[in-house]
C-alpha cells in the first residue's frame, strides 16, 4: 500500500485538524510535569516496587489512564474514572430499561447518557484520587514532607480536587480533539499516555553501553513487536459478514429493493474490555495472600508464566468475552429490525429462525475472538526470559493485551477517518487499498468515549 501523506497536508482544513490534534496532545503531556505537592518522589518510586499485588494494579491502571499513577502529578488519574464512568453506563443501558428507553430516544438521548456519565466521573475520581493519596501515598510510608503530614487531613482534600479538576481538564481536551481534531480525543488520549513510555523504555537498554546483548534483546523485542502488531491488525479488521436480501416492493410499474447487502460482526467484537476486567481479578488473588500472610496463595499468582496465572487469565478473558458480547449484542433486536425493514438472510426465515442464526454465529466468531485475545495476553509473558528483568518489563507493557489493542486500535480508527476525509475531496486516500476499512465500525481503542 503506497502512503500519501502529502495529500493530508494539501487540504487547508485537514491540515489545521492535525495540527489542532497535535497541539492538544502537546497540553495534555504538559500536566504529568506538574507534581503534587508535599510528596518524595524518590522514595515513593522505592516504595512502589515494593508493593506486590498493589503495584501489579498501578501497572494496569496506569495503561488504561493514559499516564501514570506513579508519578504523583496533576494529570495521574488520567481518563480512567471517565473510562469507568462509560463502561459503567454502557451496561447498565443495556439492564435497565429506563437507561436503554433514554439511549433510544436519539441525540437527546444521548446527551443525557453523556452527562450521567459526566457526574459519575466526579464521584469515580475522588474515590480513585483517595486511592492514590493512602495506596502509593499512604502516610505510613513516609513519601510525605513533615510538614504535610501535619495538615494530612486538608492536604487529602487538596490533592483529592487537584486530581479531580485535572481529571475533567482532560474530559475537556478529548471531547476538543474528537470536535475539532482528528479521531476520538480519549482513545487518543489514552495511546498517547501508552506510547510516551516507548522512548525511555528502549533508552533502558542502553544505559550501560551499545554491546551486544543491548542490540540482541532491542531486536527481539522490536521483531516480536512487529510480529504481534500484524496478527492484532489482522484480527481487528477481520469480519464475518453475513448476506442481507432486502425484499422487493412493486409500486406501479416500478420495483424498488432487492439490493443485497452485508450485515459484518468483528471477530474481536469485545475489544479490550475482558483483558482489562481479567487483570483487574487476577490481581485480587496476590492481595489477599498478601494480606493473610498465605504466601503460597501470592506466590501462585505472581509469576506471569506460572500455569494457574495462565489457566486463570485464560478463562476469565473467555468468560469475559461472552459476557460482554452478550449484553452488547442482541440477536433479537437485529432479527426484528431486519424484518421490519423488509430486509432477510437468504436461507433463513424472519423471526426468530433468524435471531437463532444470528446467536449461533456470533457465538462461534466470539470463541475464535475469545482466542485470539488469550493469546496477546500471554504471549509477552511466555516468550520473557522469566527472570523479570527489563526485557520482561518491556515486554509485558508494549506487547499486553491493553496497550497493543488499543494502540493498534486507535491507530486503524485514526487511519480510516483520515482516508475518509481526503476520498470526500477527491484524493485516493491516506492508504490506497483501505477502502474495505470503514464497514466494520469502530475499534478496539476507539470504544472508551462515549459516541
Amino acid at each position: 500500500m503506497n502512503l500519501s501523506i502529502t495529500n493530508l497536508f494539501k487540504v487547508k482544513e485537514i491540515r489545521e485538524k492535525l495540527l489542532i490534534t497535535l497541539g492538544l496532545l502537546l497540553v495534555y503531556r504538559i500536566g504529568f510535569y506538574i507534581p503534587l505537592p508535599g510528596v518524595d518522589h524518590v522514595e515513593m518510586f522505592k516504595n512502589i516496587g515494593n508493593l506486590g499485588g498493589v503495584g501489579r494494579l498501578f501497572g494496569m491502571m496506569n495503561v488504561l489512564t493514559g499516564g501514570s499513577l506513579k508519578s504523583a502529578t496533576l494529570f495521574s488519574l488520567g481518563v480512567m474514572p471517565y473510562i469507568s464512568a462509560s463502561i459503567i453506563f454502557s451496561l447498565l443501558t443495556k439492564a435497565v430499561p429506563a437507561l436503554e428507553a433514554i439511549a433510544k430516544e436519539g441525540a437527546s438521548g444521548q446527551r443525557k447518557i453523556n452527562q450521567y456519565t459526566r457526574l459519575a466521573t466526579v464521584g469515580i475520581c475522588l474515590v480513585q484520587s483517595w486511592f492514590v493519596i493512602f495506596g502509593a501515598l499512604g502516610a505510613d510510608t513516609k513519601l510525605l514532607h513533615a510538614g504535610v503530614r501535619e495538615w494530612f487531613g486538608i492536604y487529602c482534600i487538596v490533592v483529592m480536587v487537584a486530581l479531580t479538576a485535572g481529571t475533567m481538564f482532560i474530559m475537556w481536551l478529548g471531547e476538543q480533539i474528537t470536535e475539532r481534531g482528528v479521531g476520538n480525543g480519549v482513545s487518543l488520549i489514552i495511546m498517547a499516555g501508552i506510547i510516551s513510555n516507548l522512548g525511555p523504555a528502549l533508552g533502558s537498554y542502553f544505559e550501560f553501553g551499545l554491546n551486544r546483548e543491548a542490540w540482541q534483546s532491542l531486536l527481539f523485542f522490536v521483531g516480536a513487536w512487529g510480529v504481534a502488531v500484524v496478527a492484532v491488525v489482522y484480527m481487528t479488521k477481520a469480519q464475518r459478514r453475513i448476506p442481507i436480501q432486502q425484499a422487493k416492493h412493486t409500486r406501479g410499474r416500478r420495483v424498488y429493493g432487492g439490493q443485497r447487502h452485508f450485515l459484518p460482526f468483528k471477530v474481536n467484537q469485545a475489544g479490550v474490555m475482558p483483558i482489562i476486567f481479567g487483570s483487574a481479578l487476577l490481581v485480587i488473588p496476590t492481595m489477599i495472600g498478601q494480606a493473610l500472610g498465605w504466601n503460597w496463595l501470592a506466590d501462585t499468582f505472581a509469576s506471569h508464566r506460572g500455569f494457574w496465572f495462565v489457566t486463570g487469565f485464560t478463562a476469565l478473558i473467555f468468560f469475559f468475552s461472552f459476557f460482554w458480547t452478550s449484553m452488547m449484542f442482541q440477536p433479537s433486536e437485529i432479527a426484528k429490525n431486519l424484518q421490519e425493514g423488509g430486509s432477510f438472510i437468504p436461507g433463513i426465515r424472519p423471526g426468530k429462525p433468524t435471531a437463532e442464526y444470528l446467536e449461533g454465529t456470533m457465538v462461534r466468531i466470539t470463541l475464535a475472538g475469545a482466542a485470539f485475545l488469550s493469546l496477546v495476553a500471554v504471549f509477552p509473558s511466555l516468550i520473557g526470559t522469566g527472570g523479570g528483568g527489563q526485557m520482561d518489563q518491556m515486554l509485558i507493557y508494549f506487547m499486553s493485551g491493553t496497550s497493543i489493542l488499543i494502540v493498534v486500535g486507535v491507530a486503524l480508527d485514526m487511519v480510516e477517518k483520515l482516508n475518509a476525509m481526503l476520498v470526500m475531496r477527491n484524493y485516493e486516500g491516506f492508504l490506497d487499498e483501505s477502502g474495505d476499512g470503514n464497514q466494520g465500525g469502530g475499534s478496539a481503542g476507539a470504544g472508551w468515549g462515549r459516541r
